[in-house]
């Protein structure tokens, strides 16, 4: 199992993608900022570069470990300690290769990934920060979807 870098940056190039259209204004970006306590104002004087830079960077840490939760045969691979000349590995190959490597399979879990364990984690932080329920929902449901876009081309760049 060879780690597909170009997928992980193109997964985390998706994240500004659904970013730009999840945060629009006509979507969901004034209800975002009204929630989040985020002005117009605010915004003005940032280093936007520095911003997506950092995105992509988070995104890229991200589609690193998604990949191993939406990829089965990264899990039979750590099964025999990458040994790939291990007879066990090389028969489940055979049967197997690259069976759920679609991008349907990588969403599925990607949402799954998103739902369960990004979308609680905003829940928690937002908790504590005293923010709303439609702040949760809209920045842990940005979360599940990207998860899910990420999950689904890692899954599907064999």
């Amino acid at each position: 199992m060879e780690i597909n870098f170009l997928a992980l940056l193109l997964a985390a190039l998706s994240t500004l993608v659904v970013g730009f259209i999840w945060y629009n204004p006509k979507v969901f970006g004034n209800i975002w900022m009204k929630e989040s306590g985020t002005t117009m104002e605010k915004m003005e004087g940032t280093n936007m570069v520095a911003i997506f830079a950092m995105s992509i960077l988070y995104a890229f840490f991200i589609s690193f470990i998604l990949q191993f939760l939406v990829i089965h045969q990264f899990g039979v691979f750590g099964t025999v300690e990458g040994n790939v000349s291990d007879p066990q590995y090389i028969e489940f190959m055979k049967a197997h290769g690259t069976a759920f490597r679609t991008f349907k399979h990588g969403a599925l879990h990607g949402f799954m990934t998103g739902l369960f364990f990004a979308l609680p984690v905003v829940g928690v932080g937002a908790l504590y920060e005293r923010r709303s329920w439609k702040y949760v929902l809209i920045a842990g449901g940005y979360w599940v979807v990207s998860c899910m876009i990420m999950g689904g081309i890692i899954c599907a760049m064999q």
